[in-house]
């Protein structure tokens, strides 16, 4: 079935790009928003809510279940974060997106200093007494680093259905990535809300750096057309 100039347009680069853009300016607003009131009341101590969510999630936790946990959320680790990092950038550069291919990694770097000063400033014990719980690391990198995935392919010119396919994917990974650190006793509930919400605060503003940065002769654009080379 042939679509309508109207739908044309609306499933057009330029025009995912843009609302895209928009989804991702509210992201940051009420990320931040979230972050700030949560990293206030976690200098205070545990909250309620915390003791009563590690305790629900302990009545899920069985020996079955441990080792796949751990396995989930090595993806919030270094020792596999990097790996993948290296693999979506020579990635992003087989298909032409080399702007993506070289960000990538400054932008995760970025996660590393933003949680070592984040973790400072709260210093907050975890569920299981060691140091440094608000945010989770884990939950503010995966965040960031699913989350441009998401966004390189969801404004890109893939057809719809693998575009909605790759950004539920992601967020799941994500979840499921925080539940992890829950089931593992590592953090509090509050501990990986903080880190969502400061992934989702920095995601945006990292995605407006790399994209507002002009790059030789707009040959490295980070959305092309289907079908029209670089430079035309």
């Amino acid at each position: 079935m042939a679509q309508s100039p109207g739908d044309q347009i609306l499933a057009s680069p330029t025009m995912v790009k843009l609302t895209a853009r928009g989804t991702l300016l509210a992201l940051g607003t009420v990320s931040s928003l979230v972050f700030a009131a949560l990293a206030l009341v976690a200098t205070r101590g545990i909250f309620d809510l915390d003791r009563s969510a590690d305790a629900l999630v302990g009545l899920t936790r069985s020996a079955g279940l441990q080792i796949p946990m751990e396995a989930i959320s090595l993806l919030g680790q270094a020792s596999a974060l990097g790996p993948l990092i290296v693999l979506v950038s020579l990635l992003l550069w087989w298909r032409d997106r080399p702007r993506w291919a070289l960000a990538l990694p400054v932008v995760m770097a970025g996660t590393g200093a933003l949680q070592w000063m984040a973790k400072w400033a709260v210093d907050r014990p975890r569920p299981n007494g060691a140091p440094w719980g608000f945010p989770s690391g884990h939950a503010l990198t995966v965040v960031v680093f699913f989350g441009l995935i998401a966004y390189v392919v969801g404004t890109s010119a893939a057809r719809r259905r693998w575009r909605l396919a790759s950004g539920a994917l992601c967020a799941l990974t994500v979840l499921a990535v925080g539940f992890s650190r829950l089931y593992l006793d590592v953090h509090w509930l509050s501990d990986v809300g903080g880190g969502f919400a400061v992934g989702g605060a920095y995601l945006p503003m990292a995605i407006w750096l790399v994209e507002g940065t002009p790059v030789g002769n707009d040959a490295l654009r980070p959305i092309q057309d289907a079908g029209y080379p670089v430079g035309a």
